[in-house]
């Protein structure tokens, strides 16, 4: 969420910002209006409690005096119906204003490129180079299928379109990335691990901005009023909502798997075969709570720490910087990590690792001191996904794929998986 004091002392700046987006701007003149009209209720309703103090003390005196009190009561009373419906006014007011600006996105920052769309993100490294084939690649899901390791059609049967079945050494695969990637992020980068409840409140979603704005992306379980997690990033960074971190505590720097659960509302029309888009997948999600001076170094090393994955496993990719026009809802400024599926002839996010700034922090009130007994203030929130499964799997059949159809395993999961490849049939 915003801070209301940018929209009164720079909305034009938030005009800007916001039609970088490609957004309706109209919007920063309906706060403006709602915001002078609270803040006048506000005032309204303090003059009238003040007023009616000031009478409270009056009445026992000229009673004792035996003077006449029957009017100041009656303008007591006059008072009190007067505070009762600027109150009712003002919390009208409100809720109308907390609307609106929960429906704001996070301003870009100023490093981030102009653009309209997302074929103005700005390529900004690529690493290795796209395997040449002596044959035609195929695609991971007849590679699946023949590998014995990938079941759409139980997965369909069982949960319906959008979901896949793991057999064999596929499930082992996936749980051999799973490991490798947090030990090495816990081992050699430094993050602490978490295990997290897969279903959270509506307050956590709200927090890290997922509510109001994706509720039709949610699984709901109404009965609890719980949502499934659409990614760790909501219950890991509110492990520190409502808290103020005392400076020994920071910088904070977490990492947990999950399942994450999504209907992927709007989809229709967009490829959906095999595995690249489903309703629930695996993913490593890494998250950080810094000061603010820290946070955009700090967002350089977590794109960093995915980017080292990608490189111990061989695999050909790119960072895009995202432009205006493309930023999630809540970032202030993103990356995306995207690798080559050969067979798929596309490139897939693997990774998004985005700077929230205050943005999360101040929906789900998480404070800092700078200094011990310091005023508290607004940290700065990150995550990013190190790294999510299954367009991983993706990248790896497809680019490992041998003309036999078999399939190489990177020499860095040799050991966790028992095997050197994937052969048909097992």
């Amino acid at each position: 969420m915003l801070d209301i004091r940018l929209f009164r002392d720079a909305p034009d700046r938030v005009r800007e910002k916001l039609r970088s987006r490609g957004l309706d701007i109209d919007v920063v003149d309906q706060i403006l209006a709602l915001d002078e009209k609270r803040r006048a209720l506000v005032q309204r309703t303090e003059e009238a409690k003040a007023r009616r103090n000031e009478i409270s003390k009056q009445i026992p005196q000229l009673a004792k005096a035996k003077q006449p009190i029957d009017a100041l009561k009656e303008k007591s009373r006059s008072l009190g119906e007067e505070i009762t419906a600027a109150d009712n006014d003002l919390a009208l007011v409100d809720a109308s204003l907390d609307e609106l600006m929960l429906g704001i996105p996070n301003l870009p920052d100023d490093s981030v490129p102009m653009g309209k769309s997302e074929h103005d993100n700005v390529v900004r490294r690529t690493h290795g180079e796209a395997r040449k084939f002596d044959f035609a690649p195929k695609a991971h899901w007849d590679l699946g299928e023949s590998l014995g390791i990938l079941d759409l059609p139980r997965g369909a049967k069982i949960s319906g379109s959008g979901f896949y079945v793991l057999r064999g050494l596929g499930a082992k695969l996936e749980r051999a990335l799973i490991s490798w990637m947090l030990d090495t992020h816990t081992q050699k980068n430094g993050y602490t691990e978490f295990s997290v409840p897969y279903v959270v409140g509506e307050g956590a979603l709200r927090g890290t901005s997922q509510l109001p704005k994706f509720a039709d992306q949610l699984y709901t379980i109404p009965e609890d009023a719980l949502y499934l997690i659409p990614t760790a990033e909501v219950p890991v960074t509110n492990l520190h909502a409502d808290e103020i971190l005392e400076p020994d505590q920071l910088p904070i720097a977490y990492c947990a798997h999950t399942p994450c659960f999504r209907r992927e509302a709007g989809a229709a029309g967009r490829e959906n075969r095999g595995i690249s888009r489903i309703h629930q997948f695996h993913k490593v999600e890494l998250v950080h709570i810094t000061r603010p001076e820290e946070s955009p170094a700090t967002h350089e090393r977590l794109v960093g720490h995915a980017e080292d994955l990608l490189k111990q496993l061989g695999l050909h990719y790119r960072v895009l910087e995202l432009c205006t026009a493309d930023l999630g809802f809540g970032a202030a400024k993103c990356y995306d990590l995207e690798l080559w599926a050969p067979g798929m002839n596309t490139w897939l996010e693997v990774s998004s690792c985005s700077n929230f700034e205050t943005f999360q922090a101040r929906r789900a009130n998480i404070k800092y001191r700078a200094e011990k007994g310091g005023r508290p203030a607004l940290a700065h929130t990150l995550n990013g996904s190190g790294l999510a499964l299954p367009r991983l799997m993706i990248a790896l059949l497809e680019n490992y794929q041998r003309a036999d159809g078999s399939v190489e395993v990177p020499a860095v999961l040799r050991d966790r998986l028992g095997v050197s490849e994937l052969r048909p049939g097992g």
